[in-house]
Formats: C-alpha cells, structure tokens, sequence
C-alpha cells in the first residue's frame, strides 16, 4: 500500500500537455507525456481537463493513448459521470495544471519535482479554517 497521499490531478491539453495550435493539435511539450506516466506510476489519478468537446477532444484523447498514455477520466471528475448542464463543470481535483495560470505553466519536470515533494510532507493541520504550518 502506498503511504503517500493519492492526487487527483486535472491537466489541460492545449499549451500544456502540446504546443498551443488550437483546433490543430500541437508537438508535444518538452517532458509532458514523461511526466505524466511517472505521475501515474505514482499513484495518482490524472484527469484530461480541456476546452475541446467532440471529434477534437477525441483526437486528443487518442493523440495521448498514441503517446502512451490513458487518463483516468476526460472532462469529468470520475470516469462515470454524465455531464448534467445544471451542475458546474469544475473537475474535482488537488491541482490543476494548464498554461493560462498566472506566471504561464511551469516546465514538466518541475510540475514532477513539486508534485513529488507533495507527496512527502504531512498535510496541513486545519485550525478555525485556516492551514497551520
């Protein structure tokens, strides 16, 4: 059994996982699929979170399984959820990592090395709402 904390990880595919060049699908970032991989050996749950729908959400879906990787759900928090339009479509996740974050997004192995040191510290005690160090 793994002693460190699962994460869920919601990851977006233009800019970040490729090259931005929307609707067309972009050369694969520089460590994107590396990285992922290891972040699921890891044990944590990695979560295809993108603006694309239909036949291009498609196409990047099997560009990734081309790449040699399968998410653990696609635009939806858990595998089996069904899109309601009443509810919000926020991904549940621990992170979210996508090129619009302020700053721009982070090269690969640097999401890997903090992603990793994640996994070693204890979690944050909770008092009154707010996170003691």
């Amino acid at each position: 059994m793994n002693p460190f904390k699962q994460l869920t990880i919601a990851v977006d595919f233009d800019g970040t996982i490729v090259e931005d060049a929307f609707p067309n699908i972009g050369k694969p970032r520089l460590f994107a699929f590396e990285t992922l991989k290891a972040l699921k050996d890891d044990g944590h749950k990695i979560i295809l979170w993108t603006y694309r729908y239909g036949k291009s959400l498609e196409e990047a879906v099997e560009f990734c399984r081309k790449n040699g990787f399968e998410f653990y759900a696609v635009n939806n928090s858990y595998p089996d959820e069904g899109f309601d339009n009443t509810k919000s479509r926020k991904i549940l996740a621990d992170y979210y990592i996508d090129d619009r974050n302020i700053g721009g997004v982070l090269g690969w192995g640097e999401v890997y090395q903090l992603l990793s040191n994640e996994k070693t510290k204890p979690l944050p005690k909770r008092k009154k709402g707010f996170f003691r160090f």
